[in-house]
């Protein structure tokens, strides 16, 4: 046999395989938070257009939440103005945030023609659209040997998500492209960290999956070893001994509240892979961390039947 036949045989059983995903997952709600490596690296970000358009050509409904830290930094760092980051969050004044909203709606607009350049629609929303996204000032409690909460400036924490537009538009087969603004009180924009946002938006929509696209291979123990699988008991666990840090502690929460609010599990995926979502939905191999519900042992059964072959044996 040829070698290019042997290459056809190969992506037939890929095809193949991905079938029961396929139909398990039909009409299922996944979030994803699009950010790192994945947004800048040319044949990643065209791998990821491709594998949101294919999610929704095959029946699941992708929502995108895309963050824009990296190219903040950078503009921010052209006009001399330093990056400041306090518990893993921007500190924003008014000078940041306008660098913010622009960067972000240049990002928001790429993302969305990424999508639409293969065969997906896609539609691009500000949190201040119709006002989906009600925030108001953040101030995070005092930290140990603090006695004032942290003011990180015109950073929202998310009051609640009107999933309306969301759902009208998803409805109508579009896939939105969410930018992390808020609407405060008195329609003010406010900064807020796209994972959280991601986080909310998935428990608002009761969700399949959450997914999270990084710069690291998953959550790492304290020897840098990749942990495949844990629950929201561990994720708990390894936030209190300071085993996760950093920019990976405010995905450790949305992954928390989105587990004990309805979504059946959040997945922290290596973005610097090609196709990382479809290996991530589509295969049983997966690449990077599963975090699943405390009740893990009945997910993974409901899980198993939910991937059974239309005859009824099972994987």
């Amino acid at each position: 046999m040829s070698t290019s036949l042997i290459s056809l045989a190969q992506k037939a059983q890929i095809l193949a395989d991905a079938l029961p995903y396929i139909r398990g997952f039909h009409g299922k709600t996944f979030v994803i938070k699009y950010g790192g490596n994945a947004m800048t690296d040319p044949a990643l970000k065209a791998a990821f257009g491709g594998d949101i358009a294919l999610l929704r050509l095959v029946g699941m409904n992708p929502i995108v939440v895309h963050g824009g830290g990296p190219q903040i930094n950078e503009l921010l760092q052209t006009m001399g103005v330093k990056a400041v980051f306090r518990r893993g969050m921007r500190v924003t004044d008014e000078k940041t945030m306008n660098v913010v909203e622009m960067v972000l709606g240049e990002l928001n607009q790429e993302i969305v023609g990424l999508i639409n350049q293969h065969g997906g629609k896609a539609v691009g929303l500000n949190g201040q659209d119709g006002h989906f996204i009600h925030a108001r000032k953040m101030l995070l409690p005092p930290a140990e040997g603090e006695v004032e909460p942290l003011d990180l400036g015109l950073v929202g924490e998310i009051e609640r998500i009107d999933a309306d537009l969301i759902n009208i538009l998803s409805d109508k087969g579009y896939i939105p492209v969410v930018m992390p603004i808020g609407a405060g009180p008195a329609g003010e924009a406010f900064n807020i960290n796209a994972d959280l946002v991601a986080g909310k938006l998935a428990e608002t929509l009761r969700a399949e999956k959450l997914l999270m696209l990084t710069n690291t291979p998953g959550v790492l123990d304290r020897t840098g070893r990749l942990l495949n699988s844990i629950t929201a008991a561990d994720v708990e666990r390894l936030s209190l001994d300071g085993t996760v840090q950093g920019g990976m502690l405010p995905k450790m929460d949305a992954a928390l509240h989105a587990l004990r609010h309805g979504v059946r599990s959040v997945h922290v995926v290596d973005g610097r892979v090609p196709n990382a979502l479809l290996l991530e939905v589509l295969t049983s191999e997966g690449v990077g961390t599963t975090i699943l519900p405390d009740d893990a042992p009945q997910f993974l059964a409901d899980s198993r039947r939910y991937l059974e072959p239309a005859g009824g044996d099972t994987l």
